[in-house]
């Protein structure tokens, strides 16, 4: 205990020291939060999806959960994925579906995913991608990807974008150099999302890199790398435009992380970083001595239950987890632009996990139904006009 005590001291008096020196310019886009004063877009694919499961409740004459379902399905924002060159249309159905959201002069601001680099999730493989490398996948990546997807949300100056990039892929930067294809693929990562920064410079498109979470990227020894990458990768994006800017970084997208955990998890014990407002906290002054920005969006679409994973390299199908908190700019953070829901709760981690789960991206509705039972705080329900609920106290 003695060593973790001076370990944490010496953290400190480093944050300390790190937020009182001068700072280099921040590249950052915008100077305020731009999720405050904006309705946000609820997406509705997911919506039609949840049919499902509330026809499941339904038949179960559960008809408290049926209506929490319809609650996100109608109210909650989550963010859309594009995952493929062919994908990037589907931008512009979403753009004419936030216009027809939007209530008077207030303006909207849609969650987007941008997940497309060749070899992409090369450490697990569960969602690997239709790019690769040894196939020209990098150059395809930028002209019919990036190049596209720029077009398509420029398009759009009377909506906000706040647009996540590539999930899962720096962190193999800093801590999966060991396994050759990953180490092969980073170079590509660099690049491919470095031009992605350059090219998607708008003043409605707020950027925010893919920072893995606390689990990963959290541990002292890896905070001061993972600054270093970001860093490097704005910089290479400002060789390609000179204005080149992020808005801050993605976290615990598509994993299980709490934004504040009631009960600190054994295998967390040697981290300063335990849940994703402390890897918040303790990411941000390697940040700040980097010159970036020190602004969080993090997601709390699922989260595990305490007790839920042995470990924290369980990341497929974790159960029992519940939706978290509603998306939303109150935290106790003053880094956290906003708490979001990034990955949509039922969409599949892929074969592993629970048995008889289905692929990666497929819909697991069993899991979705655990997510509203579990969510917390619990969801407010949502009822067909007329409908009442008979024998239920909440």
């Amino acid at each position: 205990m003695v060593q973790l005590t001076q370990f944490v001291l010496a953290t400190a008096a480093f944050a300390g020291a790190a937020s009182a020196a001068p700072r280099p310019p921040v590249h950052s886009n915008v100077t305020v939060n731009p999720w405050i004063g904006k309705d946000r877009y609820v997406v509705q694919s997911y919506g039609k999806k949840l049919d499902e499961t509330i026809a499941a409740f339904t038949a179960k004459n559960d008809t408290l959960n049926a209506a929490r379902t319809r609650t996100v399905q109608q109210k909650v924002s989550t963010f859309h994925w594009v995952t493929t060159r062919a994908g990037v249309s589907s931008i512009n159905d979403v753009i004419k579906e936030a216009r027809a959201q939007r209530k008077g002069a207030k303006r909207v601001i849609v969650g987007l995913v941008l997940y497309n680099l060749p070899d992409r999730d090369c450490s697990a493989g569960e969602s690997a991608g239709e790019l690769s490398s040894d196939k020209d996948g990098l150059n395809l990546y930028k002209t019919e990807f990036i190049d596209a997807y720029a077009k398509a949300v420029s398009s759009a100056p009377d909506l906000d974008f706040a647009i996540v990039l590539e999930p899962d892929s720096l962190g193999n930067a800093i801590t999966n150099q060991g396994i050759p294809f990953c180490a092969t693929a980073t170079p590509g990562y660099e690049e491919g999302i470095a031009y992605a920064i350059a090219k998607l410079q708008f003043p409605n498109v707020h950027l925010y890199i893919d920072a893995a979470h606390g689990g990963w990227l959290g541990w002292a020894d890896n905070l001061a790398p993972t600054a270093k990458i970001f860093a490097k990768v704005v910089d290479m994006a400002k060789k390609i435009n000179p204005a080149a800017k992020i808005r801050g970084y993605a976290t615990n997208v598509s994993n299980y992380n709490p934004f504040n955990a009631k009960v600190r998890e054994n295998y967390t014990e040697w981290s300063p970083s335990w849940d994703e407002s402390h890897y918040a906290t303790s990411l941000s002054p390697f940040l700040e001595a980097e010159g970036l920005p020190s602004n969080f969006i993090i997601d709390q679409g699922r989260v595990h239950l305490p007790g839920a994973r042995a470990e924290w390299g369980e990341w497929c199908n974790v159960a029992p987890s519940g939706f978290g908190e509603l998306p939303g700019t109150t935290t106790n953070n003053t880094h956290v632009d906003s708490l979001v829901w990034i990955k949509p709760g039922g969409e599949s981690d892929g074969r592993c996990g629970l048995e008889g789960a289905p692929a990666a991206g497929a819909w697991f509705d069993e899991y979705v139904q655990m997510l509203v039972k579990n969510a917390d705080p619990p969801l407010q329900p949502t009822y067909l006009k007329g409908q009442k609920l008979r024998g239920a106290k909440f």
